[in-house]
């Protein structure tokens, strides 16, 4: 689905991605994690041409996007949506024109057709006779539902979420991540999940790459993740800093 070839971005002085090699498989889900300030997110908006990287190619569904213009971008992003971190909903629009706002967009105008669309959405998403709310008056999961929804209403075969669990505790973090699953099983939906929680990336993931200092450091199931004796990765995933690690 998505081949990432030596992707390189400079960000002023700081060195954020340094070659990185990445391959996703149509349908799975790949989980990346790495610290905060890492990269992680920088990627993750290479990867529908919201960033343009100083060298390297992204390659999605067999086209290199990197110089495409806006127009030509505009067939990419129909097949990859994307779920940011607060959910980026219109504070002005309710729930259902906040979901219904790619298809309008898109040129859909018949009402019954969007009501219809969004209920679905609606009803995948656990949130029925929600339409009429306002997003002041959602909580932080249904933000992030209602984000979701709204992201894959046009049906992408691709979804990215940039650290979709933060802020949330455990109960509906967890509900967030079994979401993430049934949408692989129910839409076939392939999924890449940025997240440094790592409860997530083993709820979610069928495979894992580690991004350290602007490289994938590691590559591989969440079984061979946490077989690994690696000083470097027994750190990330006990949350061991450098100078702990030292000291015993």
């Amino acid at each position: 689905m998505i081949a990432v070839r030596s992707l390189a971005k400079r960000i002023g002085q700081q060195e954020i991605l340094r070659g990185v090699d990445l391959e996703i498989r149509t349908g799975e889900t790949l989980a990346i994690i790495g610290r905060s300030g890492g990269g992680k997110s920088v990627l993750l908006k290479h990867l529908v041409g919201l960033m343009t990287p100083d060298a390297g190619e992204i390659w999605i569904d067999g086209q290199n996007i990197i110089g495409m213009s806006e127009r030509q971008l505009g067939t990419i992003r129909v097949k990859v949506g994307i779920l940011f971190q607060g959910g980026a909903l219109f504070d002005s629009m309710t729930v259902e024109d906040n979901i219904a706002f790619p298809l309008r967009e898109a040129g859909e105008r018949d009402p019954k057709v969007l009501h219809a669309k969004v209920a679905e959405m609606l009803e995948v998403m656990e949130m029925e006779g929600q339409e009429d709310k306002m997003p002041e008056s959602l909580s932080g999961g249904m933000k992030k539902r209602v984000g979701l929804a709204r992201s894959i209403i046009r049906r992408p075969s691709c979804v990215l979420y940039d650290e979709p669990t933060s802020g949330l505790d455990p109960v509906v973090a967890d509900s967030i991540n079994r979401l993430i699953r049934r949408l692989q099983q129910r839409f076939g939906m392939t999924s890449v999940v940025v997240t440094h929680d790592m409860k997530s990336a083993f709820d979610v993931a069928d495979r894992i790459a580690y991004l350290h200092e602007g490289r994938i450091y590691f590559h591989g199931t969440p079984s061979d993740l946490q077989r690994s004796t690696d000083p470097l990765i027994q750190d990330f995933l006990l949350g061991r800093s450098e100078q702990c690690a030292a000291a015993s």
